[in-house]
């Protein structure tokens, strides 16, 4: 297809491609001549992929092109290589390690990840963004006065596991390697904070069956 129908298909504006091609995130077409150049369903498929992180998730520019580097990156094995696209994306900051929540969140958590086996996770914890953000959190939760009891945050973690095998689960249901890896990203930029829109509403589902909508549901 030409550019004109990459962007009638996309529906990105043919300007935003031109800019998609010279930043990197885009692959160039295949040159006709001079002027033109012809696109097919890989294009179309990335293109898609960068508006989603760009407009949905908010993805800086630079990020998108650090996270689609990683993506594309085929001497990687994959799960190295899907580890290195989602680190890429934008993480919470490092916490403060004198700080007395945080070294308490940071025992709990490392407590947590022993008791579910989770020995992957236990090899990472100086790295991982996604630890971090968990001992962050908690620490946050404990500074408010919320200390989280250890066998409700295992139940939680439970179910994340489930979720997450239902993830990949998904993600092998895709052809090649770096459709693998995109299918993953977008799980980050789209799947996760959909799941968190439905477990919004379970909330308020379950609020309502059990307080009803206003006082005289409890008389």
């Amino acid at each position: 297809m030409r550019l004109a129908e990459l962007s009638e298909h996309s529906g990105v504006p043919i300007a935003t491609i031109k800019y998609y091609l010279r930043e990197g995130l885009l692959a160039p077409g295949r040159q006709i001549n001079a002027r033109t150049a012809e696109y097919d369903e890989e294009h179309l498929r990335r293109l898609r992929l960068v508006r989603a992180m760009i407009q949905v998730g908010r993805v800086p520019v630079a990020t998108v092109r650090e996270v689609l580097g990683h993506v594309d990156d085929d001497s990687l094995p994959r799960t190295i290589r899907m580890g290195a696209a989602l680190w890429a994306l934008p993480q919470v900051p490092e916490p403060d390690e004198e700080d007395e929540y945080v070294r308490s969140a940071h025992e709990v958590a490392d407590q947590l990840l022993e008791s579910l086996g989770w020995s992957n996770a236990q090899a990472l914890v100086t790295i991982s963004p996604s630890y971090r953000s968990l001992v962050v959190a908690m620490a946050a939760l404990r500074r408010l006065g919320y200390d989280w009891d250890p066998q409700l945050l295992l139940a939680y973690a439970r179910l994340m596991h489930g979720a997450a095998a239902l993830d990949l689960d998904f993600v092998e249901t895709h052809g090649s390697e770096a459709e693998k890896v995109e299918t993953a990203v977008l799980g980050a930029v789209l799947i996760e904070p959909m799941l968190q829109a439905l477990h919004r509403l379970a909330q308020e589902e379950e609020s309502a069956r059990r307080y009803g909508f206003g006082e005289h549901e409890q008389e």
